[in-house]
């Protein structure tokens, strides 16, 4: 199968009419990580960066060596930065972001008698969807601020990657829909008469929820609506507007997954939804690649090479040219000659050309009858066995990995992709970083 087109990063953060990047995709693809990197080699390239990472887990924070992120951009020091390149880093603290808008919009006798409310308080810290429509309301903020030129976003740990782009929406349609003009009637009816169609609403539209939390719960449902009645159109105004930001040409969205079934189905879902909504794709990041150093030995002549080691056999000598049989020395000195045929271009020849070396090296006829057994020539076939399974085992994975890329690649052949070679442990510093910035930007996974 034709290769998918290389997405190539520099050109895109190089590019000043590049705005905005999102890295979106399934949960534990390395989303944060995309994000980090790319903020740094924009901000090294001379870009003023700002990323906004919405992880809890707070990785980007170690990564780039600052105690914490929060609401509030902070620079990154260590930048290597050239014409006034700067990085900048924010942690997303949905409640405090919420709260500024409620600030922003209300007189402040208003806004202190919501933000005590408690309905308002649970609604802020944990409604389905806060954390994404916060995150885009913190995007629109930062637009408007152009401090910056470049906002990389990384998008919430979410149970399925659309929901970031469905939950803008769907908050601004629960603040501006029929849920609120339902509990805005008892304060136009008012009375006992107002309160009793109150209650039928909440029973309708929360089931038990209402009657488990009573009167009080009502009484901060109704309070708070009453609050926040001139400020519900603002939010579906912004909703609407960011959602437009983000199908404008200075925004593009990246993919990130894994070589795995899950996450690049998840992937594929995600394309199709940006291009349902026209929205920019730029690419597949593909990430945690695996790669091979001796990919021209299969995975079934490795293990037909360990099972002979196994056995005591040299594996891949012609006729005649080596044995197991005779003393140790008669086979240290028996060195088999280069065959045009079978040229010791693979791992499994090295490793049978390394058993006839592996005696000891002091001389035969000096060492002592315990001394000279064949323990040294066990341990390097042993070793050598273990090493070419682990090379079968590695090989299994990459064909596992290609089908599933093959897959992908014949679903959307005009997707862009970057591969980025799996690495031995987690990144935690600028240098780490700026490695998977390099990789990023080769195109195709390195050898491992």
């Amino acid at each position: 199968m034709d290769r998918a087109p290389v997405l190539e990063l520099d050109p895109l953060i190089d590019d000043r009419g590049t705005r905005i990047i999102v890295c979106c995709g399934a949960g534990g693809v390395g989303k944060t990580t995309t994000a980090a990197a790319l903020g740094v080699r924009a901000a090294e390239r001379g870009r003023r960066v700002v990323v906004l990472t919405i992880d809890p887990a707070r990785r980007l924070a170690q990564s780039i060596g600052i105690d914490s992120l929060d609401n509030t951009p902070r620079k990154v020091e260590g930048i290597k930065g050239s014409d006034g390149g700067e990085l900048h880093a924010m942690m997303l603290d949905m409640k405090r972001t919420f709260d500024e808008i409620v600030e922003a919009h209300a007189d402040p006798e208003r806004a202190r008698a919501i933000l005590e409310n408690p309905f308002y308080q649970s609604l802020s810290a944990g409604f389905a969807g806060t954390q994404e429509y916060m995150a885009m309301e913190k995007l629109g903020q930062l637009r408007a601020r152009d401090e910056w030129d470049l906002i990389v976003v990384d998008t919430p740990p979410s149970r399925s990657a659309l929901d970031f782009l469905d939950a803008p929406k769907r908050l601004g349609s629960f603040l501006d829909g029929k849920f609120i003009k339902l509990l805005m009637a008892p304060a136009k009816v008012g009375g006992r008469a107002g309160m009793k169609f109150l209650n039928v609403g909440m029973s309708m539209m929360t089931g038990t929820l209402g009657k488990l939390l009573g009167g009080q719960f009502l009484k901060d449902v109704q309070t708070f609506v009453a609050a926040m009645d001139t400020m519900f159109g603002g939010f579906r105004t912004r909703a609407d507007a960011t959602y437009k930001l983000l199908q404008a040409p200075g925004t593009a969205f990246l993919v990130v997954a894994t070589p795995e079934r899950d996450a690049l189905r998840e992937a594929a879902y995600f394309v199709e939804r940006l291009a349902a909504e026209e929205m920019p794709l730029a690419g597949l990041v593909l990430n945690r690649v695996h790669g091979s150093g001796a990919a021209l030995l299969s995975a079934e002549r490795a293990r037909a090479a360990a099972e002979n080691l196994d056995e005591g056999r040299i594996v891949d000598q012609g006729g005649g040219k080596a044995g197991h049989g005779g003393s140790p020395a008669t086979r240290t000195e028996r060195k088999p000659e280069p065959d045009p045929e079978h040229e010791p271009n693979d791992l499994a020849t090295a490793a049978a050309l390394s058993v006839s070396e592996a005696a000891p090296t002091a001389d035969p006829a000096q060492e002592t009858p315990a001394q000279q057994t064949d323990t040294p020539d066990v341990d390097v076939r042993q070793l050598t066995a273990g090493l070419l399974r682990l090379h079968a085992e590695r090989m299994r994975v990459l064909a596992r990995e290609q089908r599933t890329r093959d897959r992908f690649t014949a679903l959307h052949p005009e997707v862009a992709v970057t591969e980025v070679a799996a690495l031995p442990g987690d990144v935690h510093d600028l240098a780490g970083l700026r490695a998977i910035g390099d990789r990023l930007m080769a195109g195709q996974a390195p050898s491992a």
